[in-house]
């Protein structure tokens, strides 16, 4: 079997030292054999930049997805054009700089992820989820079997028609971008494991990572706000899976949550 660890989105810096202390601790016990991360919140909570993108994965992060922020750090657009590590949604339309998938040869055997955006409550409306996931896992059961999915979206529904839809040609399809951790892990019946949402890496104390009193003061009275990111004790939300490499079906999944004192 081979163990693969995912891991929420990751929030600023406390929430790449979670991230990056989660990775390495899994891999160092054994019970990860790879990891991936959504990084697309780890530049103070809105994107990535090519420095944060390589701390993370000199962590033993083998692949980070994004999401509806990939783009919110201009210098982001040369370096996605030179590491096929990080991802983009795939569903963006052609000629869009990156790639939204990539498969990676692993002592384990080759291992796919899949980086897809949904469209429901979303602010940029991309092309449909489902046929270029479709489309995508067609090419890359070529190469292997073994195929993570990261769901980007807001609504759950959306995001559980995803796991659906690809159940039998995928490993897993686990969701992102809502920080908040589903306790729905299930293993559909043709093999595929789901999540909702593997949550955040970053402050516990926090809204979605945020300062809580500034997020509630907005909420209050609707004026402009900053959001810091929070402070305190940090939290490293994902999910486990086990998958056969022969046929790709998973025979595990389980929810992680680690905790750590304030970096």
């Amino acid at each position: 079997m081979v163990k693969i660890l995912f891991l929420g989105d990751v929030v600023g810096e406390p929430g790449r030292m979670a991230a990056c202390r989660t990775a390495e601790l899994y891999l160092k016990r054994g019970e990860a054999d790879f990891v991936v991360a959504n990084g697309e919140n780890a530049a103070a909570g809105r994107g990535i930049t090519p420095k944060l993108a390589i701390e993370l994965m000199r962590s033993g992060i083998a692949v980070i997805t994004s999401g509806d922020h990939i783009w919110d750090q201009k210098e982001i657009f040369p370096y996605l054009a030179s590491e096929p590590r990080l991802l983009r949604p795939v569903n963006y339309p052609a000629g869009t700089p990156g790639a939204g998938s990539i498969v990676l040869d692993t002592a384990q055997g080759p291992i796919g992820v899949l980086n897809v955006q949904c469209r429901t409550f979303m602010n940029n409306q991309l092309e449909n989820p489902f046929l270029a996931a479709s489309l995508e896992v067609e090419h890359l059961r070529k190469e292997t079997p073994v195929i993570i999915v990261d769901v980007h979206g807001e609504a759950t529904s959306e995001k559980i028609a995803m796991g659906r839809h690809l159940d039998g040609s995928v490993s897993l399809v686990v969701g992102t971008h809502t920080h908040v951790q589903t306790a729905d892990e299930r293993i559909f019946p043709k093999g595929t494991a789901f999540l909702c949402d593997a949550g955040m890496c970053g402050p516990e104390d926090s809204v979605l990572g945020r300062d809580p009193d500034a997020v509630v003061e907005r909420f209050r009275t609707s004026l402009p706000m900053k959001f810091p990111i929070a402070s305190g004790p940090v939290i490293a939300c994902g999910v486990l899976v086990e998958v056969d490499p022969e046929n790709g079906r998973s025979t595990l999944i389980r929810r992680v949550m680690e905790r750590y004192g304030a970096p």
